[in-house]
């Protein structure tokens, strides 16, 4: 007797993460339904997942009631991703950014709660704050200013980990947390502010580079096929109930020197420029993840070689379409 296809509800699923997380389940053979406001997410992302007969798209915001169709179907599983995530795009709305993230998680609960669906909500490495332990365990209980530029998202991360844990102790729900740290990869949006868009775009089109502060602040970069394969792994655990968990890749690198990989990669003649460290940027971020080894077995496989090469050349692709679509007009 064959199982059932499993049918899975991807918030944020037109989204950067979110949508390599759709393709993945696709891929796996399940039905997905992406729900996104497309306020950071775009339908390119998604438009070829149209035409696999498996895929539905809701344009809905998860601040408000979500649609009440979604009650009556047998989702068994719900990946709640939606919040903008880099600074740039969750500093232009810090109203909406923290109902993102405890509105919308309480909305998704209530869903879960409702259908009998296991819900994995992706947190943030920022709950961490600028971190006064270096790396960073899940029980490290953070730095984080509730007052400054960042609160919007980080404090609401952190409330929406409070809500899932509620929401599990009181057995209203299965939940999973992840605590993602920067991840990088193909359809980041040149202009939304993080390290790898902003360096590796910048290179490409020739103007400046731009680093903030001395560029010795540092960062782990996690390519984005084995942040999805975690959350695979993390939403499937049965052992990971009840605690966050890291995901990211614990290899560390200076800013200065991710900028100095990608202007080897990219050959540009571009400048670097110093600009000053915006308010409350972490100085140290490098992830612990033996508890994703020992609970998951997972790890990162893809070298930060192999995921800029891979990122450079979608920016490129990128890069030559718009130029065909201009030169068409």
């Amino acid at each position: 007797m064959s199982r059932p296809v499993m049918l899975a509800l991807v918030t944020g699923g037109a989204g950067f993460i979110g949508s390599h997380l759709c393709d993945r389940l696709i891929a796996d053979g399940a039905r997905v339904i992406a729900l996104d406001n497309l306020q950071t997410g775009r339908l390119d992302n998604i438009e070829h997942l149209q035409r696999s007969g498996r895929f539905e798209f809701f344009r809905h915001d998860v601040i408000d009631e979500l649609p009440r169709r979604l009650n009556t179907l047998p989702i068994s599983r719900i990946f709640h991703l939606a919040s903008a995530a880099s600074p740039d795009r969750y500093q232009a709305d810090p109203e909406h950014t923290m109902l993102t993230n405890v509105v919308g998680t309480r909305n998704a609960l209530r869903l879960a709660e409702r259908t009998g669906a296991r819900l994995l909500l992706t947190s943030t490495s920022e709950v961490y704050g600028d971190p006064e332990v270096h790396p960073q365990s899940e029980d490290y209980r953070g730095n984080v200013s509730c007052t400054g530029p960042r609160a919007c998202y980080d404090e609401g991360k952190r409330a929406a980990e409070a809500l899932a844990f509620d929401f599990l102790r009181l057995g209203r729900a299965d939940v999973r947390v992840a605590r993602i740290f920067n991840t990088y990869g193909p359809r980041m949006q040149a202009d939304d502010g993080r390290v790898v868009s902003n360096v590796v775009g910048q290179a490409l089109s020739g103007a400046d580079i731009t680093i903030y502060g001395d560029g010795a602040q540092t960062r782990s970069l996690c390519f984005i096929d084995d942040t999805v394969e975690a959350l695979i792994s993390l939403m499937d655990s049965e052992r990971a109930v009840g605690l966050p968990i890291n995901l990211g890749n614990p290899n560390e690198l200076a800013v200065r020197q991710l900028v100095d990989m990608v202007v080897a990669m990219t050959r540009t003649e571009s400048r670097v420029v110093f600009r000053p460290l915006p308010h409350d940027d972490p100085r140290r971020r490098k992830p612990d993840i033996r508890r994703a080894i020992e609970l998951l077995g997972w790890h990162p496989r893809v070298s930060l070689e192999q995921g800029l090469q891979r990122t450079i050349g979608w920016f490129e692709k990128q890069a030559c379409e718009e130029q065909r679509l201009v030169a068409a007009e």
